[in-house]
């Protein structure tokens, strides 16, 4: 009898697997691989790309470090899930060859031919067909290969997202779902189907989508070359796949109009889940179909995305001297809020759709030689990343969505005291962390995906809420002050 999962979770900074009993719903052992971040390529301004054999090397070493701690036997494994860094482009050939690193989602180069899509569409259609502009997602790129790359754009057989990829080099199967292919702005909501209008002004190829297949189910097996790379057993299911956001909502069991799932690693994240179909008139948040969507229950999931968190807290750590996440925390903490009237704009990782896809890159403002130190610095990026989210928070509420309490997991930006404090006043939400992470999320998927779980409610045992945080008024009113500040720079200086 299968007694663990799998789940993984292919960032752009790492690959990170969780090893989870069935039974308990507890997290037996987890793997992170490569200690370091992983390398993004920036061969030109803008650009950001990956090798896909780097994501598989890392998927190897974490399920052999899995093994290596805990002694597993392979024939336990009752199924594996994937969770992956959303809107990357991979393409393969006949041979399943990859064909060029893989522009990843933080990658601009398609800006404008997505801007030039949305204009030729027109909006109207666009928006009520795709929810979203092609903007700078999967499709766009996908048309930059087109047009810049002939010579490989002839020799592609499929394209996919990065978590494709991955399922692909386990089973040999090539599939993706309609969350994938609603992530890279290629689903017609209206239709139910990949979208035949984004399809034919990119002038794609339909034989170039990978089949359909079902977000919760048995995806495919593991091969027998994929079970001898990984030591694994042959035949075990992968039984899920999904963009890392939409799991990491999953993972914090939320899966019902007005729950908010967050997070704040490489990029910040708020996901808002709706059941009708809704988008923001100039698209500075992205609907897509969220994991458990079914044609007669459809659920969707609202996405903002600040590009520039977590990694501009990491630029501060390698560049400012030798300090560790606590002791860059300890230098902010001893700062007052609004850090002396410095103020950060967390924007240097790339075109932000919230801005209307402008790259303005990152700054800083009021900056005084003689007032300011280091722990100015360390706190007004914090905060600044923090003011950055509730900017497009309040794109969010716009649109008629409620936000009292987010759920997030406990880790990354979320481990600061002074990100969750802004966080939490700012945006005047409580604020409750768990246990859990993409990686356990979508252990828990793949239970579901391959009837090992019942229902999502037995696949959430074992879940715990750690702390919860609720605002206090006095510090509201001090957040607001200072982010009005803040916005009023954004608009006046770098808008």
């Amino acid at each position: 009898m299968s007694a663990f999962l799998i789940g993984l979770d292919i960032g752009s900074s790492s690959v990170k697997a969780s090893l989870l009993e069935i039974e308990t719903g507890k997290v037996v052992s987890s793997a992170t691989s490569p200690e370091k971040e992983m390398e993004i390529m920036s061969d030109h301004p803008g650009w950001a790309e990956q090798d896909p054999e780097t994501w598989w090397f890392h998927v190897k070493q974490v399920v052999q470090d899995l093994k290596s701690k805990t002694n597993l036997n392979p024939e336990d494994i009752g199924a594996i899930g994937i969770s992956y860094q959303m809107h990357g482009l991979v393409l393969i050939d006949k041979d399943k060859n990859v064909l060029r690193p893989s522009i990843i989602w933080c990658d601009s180069r398609a800006v404008d031919i997505g801007e030039q899509a949305f204009e030729s569409l027109g909006e109207k259609l666009c928006l009520s067909h795709m929810l979203n502009s092609p903007g700078n997602f999967t499709a766009s790129k996908l048309k930059w290969v087109k047009d810049n790359e002939p010579h490989i754009y002839d020799k592609v057989y499929k394209f996919m997202l990065p978590g494709d990829f991955i399922a692909m080099r386990f089973t040999g199967d090539i599939r993706t779902t309609a969350s994938g292919l609603s992530e890279g702005i290629l689903w017609d909501f209206k239709a139910n189907d990949l979208s035949a209008l984004v399809m034919k002004q990119y002038e794609l190829n339909n034989d170039h989508v990978p089949e359909l297949t079902p977000t919760f189910s048995i995806q495919g097996t593991v091969s027998s070359k994929a079970a001898g790379e990984l030591g694994l057993a042959e035949g075990i299911p992968v039984a899920y796949r999904a963009g890392d956001q939409p799991n990491n909502a999953f993972s914090l069991n939320v899966l019902h109009a007005g729950e908010i799932a967050a997070t704040a690693g490489t990029s910040g994240v708020v996901y808002g889940i709706i059941d009708e179909a809704n988008y923001d008139p100039k698209s500075r948040v992205n609907t897509f179909v969220h994991v458990n969507h079914k044609a007669e229950s459809r659920s969707y999931g609202v996405l903002l995305c600040i590009n520039g968190t977590g990694i501009q807290n990491s630029w501060l750590k390698h560049n400012t001297g030798d300090m560790d996440y606590p002791e860059m925390n300890r230098l902010a903490s001893e700062i007052p809020i609004g850090s002396d009237d410095l103020y950060t704009f967390p924007f240097g990782n790339g075109a932000e759709r919230v801005l209307g896809n402008k790259d303005v890159g990152g700054s800083t403002y009021g900056l005084n030689f003689n007032r300011h130190n280091r722990g100015h610095v360390l706190r007004s990026a914090q905060e600044g990343i923090v003011f950055a989210l509730r900017f497009g928070f309040d794109v969010m509420k716009d649109m008629g969505m409620k936000m009292n309490i987010v759920r997030a997991g406990e880790a990354n930006m979320f481990l600061s005291p002074i990100f969750r404090e802004g966080f939490v006043h700012t945006n005047n939400v409580v604020v409750e962390l768990y246990n859990t992470d993409g990686s356990q999320g979508a252990a828990r998927a793949a239970g579901v995906g391959a009837g090992l779980y019942k229902d999502f409610g037995e696949a959430f045992q074992g879940l715990e809420i750690k702390q919860r945080y609720d605002p206090d008024q006095k510090l509201i009113d001090q957040y607001e002050e200072k982010y009005q500040k803040w916005l009023n720079i954004l608009n006046k200086k770098i808008l």
